[in-house]
């Protein structure tokens, strides 16, 4: 694969029917642990970004899926048509005791483009769009909180991140779990990248 082809998502899937209709296990939550759920585009780089920076620092799991629309079950394809509402998004298993939701949604900010509306670098349509989905509160109090300060400090004023509570999680198709794992060569939004912003204020 050339280094071209590695910043252009591709259109179809050379995955297998038996490995496309296989779907990860039901995910395990250990006892103590939280959820985060964010969207920043296209998902395969979110969730690797993540593992990379946070594996054996508090993140216990993450995996890539589906939320923000209104279709049950919805498939990788329905969700590209950009007809279910769906958002690509990442879900991240964390232990609050050694990394905190600030800290996770903190560098959400820095590792994608937040201020171009329902698109990241070549990607567009409203699935690669923004997203911050929280489960309680306390997360809705700190992501507003975080986004706030990062719109200040770093972004000019521009975020145009939505900030929603979290609807139904739909779990990606198993071939899309760690697929920059997996395919090392594979598509890389190049808007996925970390930014060297000061700490926020």
């Amino acid at each position: 694969m050339s280094f071209l082809t590695r910043f252009f998502r591709p259109f179809t899937q050379t995955a297998t029917m038996a490995q496309a209709a296989a779907m990860p296990k039901p995910l395990d939550i250990p006892e103590g642990a939280e959820k985060a759920v964010v969207a920043a585009g296209c998902f395969w780089g979110v969730e690797h970004f993540y593992r990379k920076f946070f594996q054996g620092k508090g993140l216990l799991d993450a995996r890539v899926g589906y939320i923000g629309g209104d279709q049950a079950n919805p498939s990788y394809k329905n969700v590209c048509s950009g007809k279910t509402g769906h958002a690509e998004a990442t879900l991240i298993v964390y232990d609050p005791k050694e990394v905190t939701y600030h800290e996770l949604i903190e560098f959400f900010y820095k590792m994608h483009d937040p201020t171009t509306l329902n698109s990241q670098g070549p990607d567009r349509g409203t699935q690669y769009r923004s997203g911050i989905f929280y489960f309680n509160e306390e997360q809705e109090k700190v992501a507003r909180e975080v986004t706030r300060k990062a719109n200040e400090q770093w972004w000019d004023g521009k975020i145009v991140t939505e900030i929603l509570p979290a609807k139904e999680w739909w779990d990606a198709e198993q071939y899309h779990q760690l697929y920059l794992n997996n395919n090392p060569l594979g598509y890389e939004c190049p808007s996925h990248y970390l930014r060297k912003f000061p700490d926020l204020k």
